[in-house]
């Protein structure tokens, strides 16, 4: 894989089982992990430390743009809920773009405000300042278990899947 071309993005959109797997399937990306943003601790392990449970995604900006992304991240959170998505509720299923670029950051906030409904939008947008891995059991785990709970509908779940 070519990272020179790649660009590194976070979503946070509810539970990160849902978001991994619908990401992970559009057009342009190259791969997703399932994470933690943002917390304070550099491990999984212990109490609740602040993070945003979220989905790092590697993409070509040659084949999908970032407005794009948002485009499609926005097909499955609730823009205007504040930490809840679906039965998920807490501070650790809120919505958020996250990143270590400020262009991605800036897009991400010029996208939003072009919005018609930009003043009931609650999308946190922030540098990314911290990020860990989820365990393996979270990793895919809806390509893995595909019966387990996914606050995002099946139709839309799948709906750029090609293979």
């Amino acid at each position: 894989m070519n990272t020179k071309e790649h660009n590194t993005i976070y979503f946070a959109g509810g539970c990160l089982w849902g978001v991994q797997e619908f990401m992970k399937h559009l057009p342009g990306v190259i791969s997703t992990e399932a994470g933690r943003a943002n917390g304070t601790t550099k491990t999984t392990g212990g109490d609740y430390d602040g993070y945003a449970e979220c989905v790092k995604v590697i993409f070509d900006p040659n084949a999908v743009s970032l407005n794009k992304l948002f485009d499609y991240f926005f097909e499955i959170i609730d823009p205007y809920s504040i930490n809840k998505q679906g039965d998920d509720v807490g501070p650790k299923y809120r919505t958020a773009i996250y990143s270590k670029n400020q262009n991605h950051l800036d897009a991400a906030r010029n996208y939003i405000n072009k919005r018609s409904d930009a003043e009931k939008i609650v999308v946190q947008v922030e540098l990314l300042t911290n990020y860990v891995p989820s365990d393996a059991e979270h990793q895919d785990r809806l390509t893995n278990h595909p019966d387990d709970y996914c606050h995002i509908p099946f139709e839309l779940l799948y709906k750029y899947k090609t293979n």
